[in-house]
Protein backbone atom coordinates (compact mmCIF):
# COMPACT_ATOMS: atom_id res chain seq x y z
CA UNK A 1 0.00 0.00 0.00
CA UNK A 2 1.06 3.51 -0.86
CA UNK A 3 1.84 5.99 2.39
CA UNK A 4 -0.04 8.83 2.77
CA UNK A 5 1.99 12.09 2.68
CA UNK A 6 1.67 15.46 2.94
CA UNK A 7 1.69 16.11 -0.76
CA UNK A 8 -2.36 14.37 -0.21
CA UNK A 9 -3.49 17.34 1.57
CA UNK A 10 -2.39 20.09 -0.77
CA UNK A 11 -6.31 19.74 -2.39
CA UNK A 12 -8.08 19.76 0.51
CA UNK A 13 -10.54 22.72 0.55
CA UNK A 14 -9.19 25.70 2.96
CA UNK A 15 -12.15 28.69 3.35
CA UNK A 16 -11.64 31.00 0.76
CA UNK A 17 -11.85 34.92 0.99
CA UNK A 18 -15.15 36.40 1.13
CA UNK A 19 -17.09 33.49 1.76
CA UNK A 20 -19.87 33.27 4.72
CA UNK A 21 -21.12 31.50 7.15
CA UNK A 22 -22.49 28.29 6.37
CA UNK A 23 -20.36 27.90 2.98
CA UNK A 24 -17.60 25.78 4.96
CA UNK A 25 -19.33 23.29 6.14
CA UNK A 26 -22.31 22.50 8.23
CA UNK A 27 -21.94 19.24 10.50
CA UNK A 28 -24.78 17.09 12.82
CA UNK A 29 -22.65 15.19 15.80
CA UNK A 30 -25.10 12.52 17.16
CA UNK A 31 -23.83 11.19 20.03
CA UNK A 32 -22.99 10.78 23.66
CA UNK A 33 -25.49 8.83 26.36
CA UNK A 34 -25.75 9.02 30.47
CA UNK A 35 -23.06 6.93 30.77
CA UNK A 36 -20.02 8.46 28.32
CA UNK A 37 -20.17 12.38 28.54
CA UNK A 38 -16.77 13.42 27.15
CA UNK A 39 -16.78 11.40 24.04
CA UNK A 40 -18.84 13.11 21.74
CA UNK A 41 -17.90 16.71 23.36
CA UNK A 42 -14.56 15.68 22.39
CA UNK A 43 -15.71 15.19 18.67
CA UNK A 44 -17.56 18.52 18.82
CA UNK A 45 -14.75 20.99 20.12
CA UNK A 46 -12.58 19.42 17.09
CA UNK A 47 -15.30 19.92 14.45
CA UNK A 48 -16.33 23.33 15.86
CA UNK A 49 -12.59 24.50 14.77
CA UNK A 50 -13.10 23.74 11.26
CA UNK A 51 -16.82 24.09 9.84
CA UNK A 52 -18.98 26.98 10.32
CA UNK A 53 -21.88 25.50 12.16
CA UNK A 54 -22.08 22.66 14.49
CA UNK A 55 -25.32 20.96 15.75
CA UNK A 56 -24.93 18.67 18.69
CA UNK A 57 -27.76 16.08 19.40
CA UNK A 58 -27.50 14.05 22.70
CA UNK A 59 -29.51 12.87 25.33
CA UNK A 60 -30.44 15.46 27.64
CA UNK A 61 -27.53 15.37 30.23
CA UNK A 62 -24.82 15.57 27.73
CA UNK A 63 -27.19 18.49 25.72
CA UNK A 64 -27.13 21.00 28.67
CA UNK A 65 -23.35 20.28 29.23
CA UNK A 66 -23.00 21.67 26.37
CA UNK A 67 -25.19 24.69 26.52
CA UNK A 68 -23.48 25.37 29.72
CA UNK A 69 -19.95 25.57 27.36
CA UNK A 70 -21.13 26.96 24.61
CA UNK A 71 -18.98 29.91 24.21
CA UNK A 72 -16.23 26.99 23.54
CA UNK A 73 -17.57 26.19 20.32
CA UNK A 74 -19.53 29.06 19.30
CA UNK A 75 -21.67 28.94 15.78
CA UNK A 76 -22.63 25.42 17.72
CA UNK A 77 -26.54 24.42 18.45
CA UNK A 78 -28.17 21.65 20.75
CA UNK A 79 -30.98 19.57 19.36
CA UNK A 80 -33.14 18.14 21.10
CA UNK A 81 -33.65 14.78 19.81
CA UNK A 82 -37.00 15.32 18.75
CA UNK A 83 -36.24 18.06 16.12
CA UNK A 84 -33.63 15.88 14.89
CA UNK A 85 -35.11 15.43 11.52
CA UNK A 86 -34.77 19.14 9.99
CA UNK A 87 -31.03 19.39 10.88
CA UNK A 88 -30.38 15.93 9.59
CA UNK A 89 -31.86 17.33 6.00
CA UNK A 90 -30.19 20.73 6.05
CA UNK A 91 -26.41 19.77 7.34
CA UNK A 92 -23.66 18.96 4.94
CA UNK A 93 -22.45 15.77 6.96
CA UNK A 94 -23.83 13.66 10.34
CA UNK A 95 -21.52 12.03 12.69
CA UNK A 96 -23.39 9.69 14.55
CA UNK A 97 -22.00 6.62 17.25
CA UNK A 98 -19.20 8.47 19.24
CA UNK A 99 -20.28 8.10 23.38
CA UNK A 100 -23.15 5.91 22.43
CA UNK A 101 -24.14 2.80 24.20
CA UNK A 102 -23.92 -0.71 22.80
CA UNK A 103 -27.66 -1.14 23.66
CA UNK A 104 -31.12 -1.05 22.26
CA UNK A 105 -31.49 2.83 22.23
CA UNK A 106 -28.30 2.83 20.28
CA UNK A 107 -29.14 0.08 17.38
CA UNK A 108 -33.01 1.76 17.10
CA UNK A 109 -31.68 5.06 16.86
CA UNK A 110 -28.64 4.53 14.38
CA UNK A 111 -30.89 2.02 11.91
CA UNK A 112 -33.71 4.27 12.00
CA UNK A 113 -32.01 6.85 10.87
CA UNK A 114 -29.84 5.07 8.39
CA UNK A 115 -32.42 3.74 6.63
CA UNK A 116 -34.37 7.35 6.69
CA UNK A 117 -31.74 9.28 5.19
CA UNK A 118 -29.49 6.78 2.85
CA UNK A 119 -28.59 9.53 0.42
CA UNK A 120 -26.57 11.43 3.59
CA UNK A 121 -23.25 12.09 3.99
CA UNK A 122 -22.65 9.63 7.38
CA UNK A 123 -19.66 9.11 9.51
CA UNK A 124 -20.21 6.36 11.76
CA UNK A 125 -18.07 5.27 14.88
CA UNK A 126 -18.12 3.83 18.46
CA UNK A 127 -21.72 2.46 19.46
CA UNK A 128 -23.22 3.13 16.01
CA UNK A 129 -20.63 1.11 14.59
CA UNK A 130 -21.03 -1.76 16.83
CA UNK A 131 -24.87 -1.83 16.77
CA UNK A 132 -25.89 -0.87 13.31
CA UNK A 133 -27.64 -3.38 10.38
CA UNK A 134 -24.40 -3.64 7.74
CA UNK A 135 -27.06 -4.35 5.45
CA UNK A 136 -28.01 -0.51 6.13
CA UNK A 137 -24.47 1.18 5.68
CA UNK A 138 -25.29 4.36 2.95
CA UNK A 139 -23.21 4.93 0.02
CA UNK A 140 -20.12 6.51 0.52
CA UNK A 141 -20.80 6.64 4.05
CA UNK A 142 -16.99 6.71 6.32
CA UNK A 143 -16.83 3.79 8.92
CA UNK A 144 -13.79 4.51 11.68
CA UNK A 145 -13.42 1.56 13.30
CA UNK A 146 -10.97 0.37 15.45
CA UNK A 147 -9.74 -3.62 15.12
CA UNK A 148 -11.96 -5.08 17.40
CA UNK A 149 -14.90 -2.72 16.02
CA UNK A 150 -13.81 -3.90 12.52
CA UNK A 151 -14.08 -7.82 13.25
CA UNK A 152 -17.68 -7.39 14.79
CA UNK A 153 -18.54 -5.87 11.23
CA UNK A 154 -16.53 -8.47 9.29
CA UNK A 155 -18.47 -11.17 11.17
CA UNK A 156 -21.59 -9.76 10.19
CA UNK A 157 -21.12 -8.48 6.82
CA UNK A 158 -22.83 -10.79 3.87
CA UNK A 159 -19.26 -10.90 2.25
CA UNK A 160 -17.54 -13.21 4.66
CA UNK A 161 -18.19 -17.05 4.13
CA UNK A 162 -15.45 -19.09 5.89
CA UNK A 163 -12.96 -18.98 3.27
CA UNK A 164 -12.67 -15.49 3.61
CA UNK A 165 -11.09 -15.44 6.98
CA UNK A 166 -8.03 -16.41 5.33
CA UNK A 167 -7.86 -13.16 3.76
CA UNK A 168 -4.91 -10.35 5.36
CA UNK A 169 -6.81 -8.00 7.24
CA UNK A 170 -6.02 -5.34 4.24
CA UNK A 171 -7.22 -7.46 2.12
CA UNK A 172 -10.59 -7.69 4.37
CA UNK A 173 -10.95 -3.86 4.73
CA UNK A 174 -10.39 -3.35 1.05
CA UNK A 175 -13.23 -6.24 0.29
CA UNK A 176 -15.48 -5.06 3.10
CA UNK A 177 -15.55 -1.66 1.38
CA UNK A 178 -16.06 -2.57 -2.12
CA UNK A 179 -19.11 -4.28 -0.83
CA UNK A 180 -20.93 -1.83 1.23
CA UNK A 181 -19.41 1.19 -1.18
CA UNK A 182 -17.86 2.97 1.57
CA UNK A 183 -14.87 4.31 2.97
CA UNK A 184 -13.75 2.43 6.22
CA UNK A 185 -11.00 4.09 8.00
CA UNK A 186 -9.28 0.99 10.19
CA UNK A 187 -7.71 2.73 13.29
CA UNK A 188 -4.24 1.13 14.84
CA UNK A 189 -0.64 2.06 15.06
CA UNK A 190 -0.66 2.51 11.45
CA UNK A 191 -4.11 3.38 10.35
CA UNK A 192 -5.60 1.99 6.53
CA UNK A 193 -8.19 3.52 4.57
CA UNK A 194 -10.07 1.86 2.06
CA UNK A 195 -12.54 3.63 -0.41
CA UNK A 196 -14.80 1.28 -2.33
CA UNK A 197 -12.86 1.06 -5.75
CA UNK A 198 -9.95 -0.09 -4.05
CA UNK A 199 -6.76 2.00 -3.71
CA UNK A 200 -5.80 1.19 0.32
CA UNK A 201 -3.62 3.63 1.63
CA UNK A 202 -1.50 3.52 4.97
CA UNK A 203 -1.29 5.93 7.42
CA UNK A 204 2.11 5.78 9.19
CA UNK A 205 3.25 8.28 12.97
CA UNK A 206 1.53 8.57 16.25
CA UNK A 207 3.03 7.09 19.30
CA UNK A 208 1.90 5.56 22.82
CA UNK A 209 0.18 8.82 24.17
CA UNK A 210 -2.75 7.93 22.06
CA UNK A 211 -3.84 5.25 22.98
CA UNK A 212 -5.60 7.25 25.52
CA UNK A 213 -9.47 7.13 25.41
CA UNK A 214 -10.89 9.86 23.59
CA UNK A 215 -8.40 10.04 20.85
CA UNK A 216 -10.55 8.51 18.62
CA UNK A 217 -13.63 10.58 19.04
CA UNK A 218 -11.26 13.36 18.52
CA UNK A 219 -10.30 11.77 15.06
CA UNK A 220 -13.98 11.09 14.36
CA UNK A 221 -14.73 15.00 14.45
CA UNK A 222 -11.94 15.59 12.62
CA UNK A 223 -12.73 13.26 9.47
CA UNK A 224 -16.75 14.44 9.97
CA UNK A 225 -15.57 18.16 9.92
CA UNK A 226 -13.31 17.06 6.55
CA UNK A 227 -15.88 15.49 4.85
CA UNK A 228 -18.31 18.88 4.87
CA UNK A 229 -16.20 19.68 2.22
CA UNK A 230 -14.34 17.30 0.85
CA UNK A 231 -14.57 14.01 -0.82
CA UNK A 232 -14.98 11.42 1.60
CA UNK A 233 -11.86 9.11 1.34
CA UNK A 234 -9.82 12.59 1.11
CA UNK A 235 -11.49 13.60 4.57
CA UNK A 236 -10.51 10.28 5.57
CA UNK A 237 -6.76 10.10 5.08
CA UNK A 238 -6.67 14.44 5.22
CA UNK A 239 -8.11 13.49 8.77
CA UNK A 240 -5.89 10.47 9.93
CA UNK A 241 -2.89 11.77 8.96
CA UNK A 242 -3.68 15.33 10.43
CA UNK A 243 -4.95 13.42 13.60
CA UNK A 244 -1.58 11.33 14.06
CA UNK A 245 0.87 15.08 13.40
CA UNK A 246 -1.00 16.42 15.88
CA UNK A 247 0.22 13.79 18.48
CA UNK A 248 3.95 13.37 16.75
CA UNK A 249 3.67 17.80 17.99
CA UNK A 250 2.73 17.00 21.54
CA UNK A 251 4.91 14.09 21.79
CA UNK A 252 7.84 16.56 21.01
CA UNK A 253 6.95 18.91 24.59
CA UNK A 254 4.76 16.40 26.53
CA UNK A 255 5.89 12.78 25.93
CA UNK A 256 3.09 10.54 25.88
CA UNK A 257 1.57 12.50 28.97
CA UNK A 258 -0.94 14.58 26.85
CA UNK A 259 -4.74 13.39 26.79
CA UNK A 260 -7.34 14.08 24.32
CA UNK A 261 -8.80 17.78 25.38
CA UNK A 262 -4.76 18.48 24.33
CA UNK A 263 -4.79 16.42 21.08
CA UNK A 264 -7.98 18.51 20.15
CA UNK A 265 -6.28 21.73 20.53
CA UNK A 266 -3.14 20.45 19.32
CA UNK A 267 -5.03 20.10 15.42
CA UNK A 268 -5.85 23.75 14.83
CA UNK A 269 -2.30 24.48 14.95
CA UNK A 270 -1.17 21.19 13.15
CA UNK A 271 -3.57 21.99 10.11
CA UNK A 272 -2.36 25.66 10.14
CA UNK A 273 0.89 23.63 9.48
CA UNK A 274 0.38 21.26 6.77
CA UNK A 275 -2.81 23.37 4.77
CA UNK A 276 -2.60 27.42 5.06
Amino acid sequence: METVTVEDLKTMYVAPRGSHKGQNGRLLVVGGSELFHAASLWALTVASRIVDLVHYSSVPENNELVAKTKEEFRNGIVVSRADIDSYIEEDDVILMGSGMMRDHETETLTNSLLKKYPNKQWVLDAGSLQMMDVALIPKNAILTPHHAEFETLWKRAEVAPIKSGLLALVDRVKLFASTYGCTVLLKGEKDIACPPTGGCRVIEGGNPGMTKGGTGDVLAGLVAALACKNDPFQAAIAGSFINKKAGDELFKTMGVYFNATDLADEIPRTMKTLLV
